[in-house]
């Protein structure tokens, strides 16, 4: 049966990191980040970059890849977050 845990583990990242699809597709063209926490925002971005590190230290790539992937599109959704700011205190 843990054979299957690599692909049970894989098939849970791919799936969570689909929650994140949706946020960049707003974020990215329109700059709409308003209703998003920066303070989430940043605390989710490091958390994930954490899981990755631990990922790696543990030789698991389960974890390294499916944390990459979540880390990604959350620090783009951090960086349009951050450029709203700029933009928005620059007016």
């Amino acid at each position: 049966m843990s054979s299957f845990a690599p692909y049970v583990g894989a098939l849970a990242a791919f799936l969570a990191s689909l929650s994140y699809i949706p946020q960049v597709r707003k974020a990215w063209p329109r700059g709409s980040t308003d209703d998003l926490s920066l303070g989430m925002l940043a605390a989710l971005t490091l958390g994930l970059s954490l899981w990755i590190v631990y990922g790696a230290i543990q030789g698991d790539w389960v974890i390294v890849c499916s944390n990459a992937v979540g880390a990604t599109l959350a620090g783009v959704v951090l960086a349009c977050k951050l450029r709203d700011l700029k933009s928005t205190g620059s007016s």
